[in-house]
């Protein structure tokens, strides 16, 4: 089953360098400050960037579409299975090395959050939400 652009057996991975269960998830329709309608778009080449920058690492990089944040520019998101998932917004197109060192942050929690200390500027300036994990939510009565 495909949603929203990812399929679930994408969002996981089974390396074995720490970095297993982690997803960062770029929007490659993101248009640059001008608005320009331009290929590739600003969202692409962060897109190329993230990829470039998780080789010699199990992170997953997928793009989609769109994640309807457009008032904030460039963005992605950083997913872990059964953690909170974070979505960041004002990131230009060379973050890409931004992203996976947040993401490699991720993957060291023991909480199941991405920790504030070591996390890049871009990383803390640009936080639009922390979604958390469905099980968190489940109904337990």
């Amino acid at each position: 089953m495909k949603v929203d652009g990812i399929f679930p057996q994408q969002v996981g991975d089974t390396g074995n360098d720490g970095h297993a269960g982690i997803t960062v998830v770029v929007c490659s329709s993101c248009r640059d400050e001008t608005g320009s309608d331009a290929r590739p778009r600003a969202g692409e080449v962060l897109g190329d960037a993230t990829r470039l920058a998780a080789q010699d690492s199990n992170i997953n990089v997928r793009q989609i579409e769109c994640l309807g944040n457009c008032k904030r520019r460039l963005s992605a998101a950083i997913l872990r299975d059964g953690s909170w998932s974070y979505v960041f917004g004002d990131l230009t197109p060379e973050s890409g090395p931004d992203l996976i060192t947040g993401a490699k942050l991720f993957a060291t929690s023991t909480d199941g959050i991405l920790p504030w200390r070591g996390r890049p500027d871009s990383l803390k300036r640009g936080l639009v939400a922390r979604i958390p994990p469905l099980d968190l939510l489940k109904d337990n009565s």
